[in-house]
């Protein structure tokens, strides 16, 4: 009990709630389309409940092992990503939505890209972490090629959206680090120079320069490449301030929104629970990145502060770029947004990484142990009468 009264409750409970709305999102979103093929409808109910029962196990078991468990998995994880991430570009990866990113094994579909996140913070943390409390920099250059390698495979399937991710989990954990200003904004010029290489050389796929020119203009062609956009912006809308109703959309249950209950997960919230509803996965996804935050400032070591502020930045972008995608504030690139989202990789990689805060936060001292090292220290510095 002592062990479980030093779990992080406000990791735990907004995470929690996170996964109950997605399955119930999910469950809305993928009912209609089973009934009309004559499939059980709960097919992605049960699916998802596995996922975030699954998930849930892996945060607590990571939760328990504390930071110094997490840094000697470290390697051997960041490895087996590789390793993943690798195994994608050979004939045994699957291709959706225009990118190889999936890996099929034993009737399983598993996405590396996901775990790889939460190893990349984890080893960023180890490099960066090293040398950030001794008179030398952060290692940038070792920190620089960690996070190239999987960039790197990212970018061959190609999958945009998680390699924006990853771009600036990276780029904020080295200003956590306390990398030197010049040496930020020669990475930032390098980037912005790789980003419009990439544009003007035609190296992007067509699909992804689709994309973008999508964004810049979705009402140009809404019957075609602007669909997307154009109804997920028509789905969120049409909720009001409370929405029709949990299973009562009318979008969702017409399949207007393609891969609603993945990229597309927050238009059911907004069409079904309306503003309130959505209003409310968001207050969620701050009061994690918050705490994530805090947790960060609060951590007795560099390890810990790293990671924390690591997950804090990926968890931000990702809810960014997804709700962004839904309206009209970025580009459609594919991104889950975290825990909410259909599939077990994303949904048991975002838990795991919650399973890390909490262990970074059990690594602080209690409350009432400070206070006794304060009296104990005071006393040794009050004057003998």
């Amino acid at each position: 009990m002592s062990v479980l009264r030093r779990l992080d409750w406000r990791v735990l409970v907004p995470v929690t709630a996170l996964g109950v709305l997605g399955v119930l999102l999910v469950w809305s979103a993928t009912r209609p389309r089973m009934q009309v093929a004559g499939q059980d409808p709960q097919t992605y109910l049960k699916s998802q409940v596995v996922h975030v029962l699954v998930g849930l196990a892996v945060m607590i078991t990571l939760a328990l092992a504390g930071p110094a468990a997490l840094r000697a998995w470290t390697l051997p994880a960041y490895a087996v990503s590789l390793l993943g991430l690798a195994a994608v570009l050979t004939p045994l990866g699957r291709t959706a939505n225009g990118a190889q990113s999936w890996l099929s094994l034993g009737g399983l579909d598993l996405q590396p890209s996901e775990p790889a996140k939460v190893a990349l913070v984890l080893m960023l943390a180890v490099l960066l972490g090293d040398r950030a409390d001794g008179r030398r920099g952060p290692r940038v250059l070792p920190a620089l090629v960690v996070a190239a390698l999987p960039l790197g495979l990212i970018m061959a399937q190609p999958d945009l959206g998680t390699a924006m991710i990853m771009v600036v989990t990276a780029g904020g954990m080295l200003v956590v680090a306390g990398v030197r200003r010049r040496v930020l904004l020669l990475l930032a010029g390098a980037g912005v120079a790789a980003a419009a290489a990439a544009w003007f050389l035609g190296l992007l796929r067509p699909h992804q320069v689709q994309r973008l020119l999508t964004f810049a203009d979705p009402m140009a062609d809404p019957q075609g490449a602007g669909y997307n956009a154009a109804q997920a912006l028509v789905t969120v809308g049409s909720g009001g301030l409370f929405g029709r109703g949990l299973f009562q959309g009318e979008q969702t249950g017409g399949r207007f929104v393609p891969e609603q209950h993945t990229d597309f997960v927050f238009t059911i919230a907004g069409e079904e629970l309306g503003f309130a509803g959505a209003a409310l996965i968001l207050v969620l996804l701050w009061a994690v990145l918050r705490r994530a935050l805090r947790i960060a400032g609060e951590s007795l070591t560099p390890f810990g502060t790293l990671a924390a502020a690591g997950i804090a930045c990926w968890l931000g972008a990702q809810t960014f770029i997804n709700v962004g995608m839904v309206l009209g504030l970025a580009p459609i690139v594919g991104v889950p947004l975290p825990f909410v989202s259909y599939g077990g990789s994303s949904i048991v990689s975002c838990m795991a990484a919650a399973g890390v805060l909490i262990a970074v936060h059990r690594r602080r001292p209690r409350a009432d142990a400070l206070a006794g090292s304060a009296l104990r220290a005071a006393h040794r510095a009050w004057p003998a009468r």
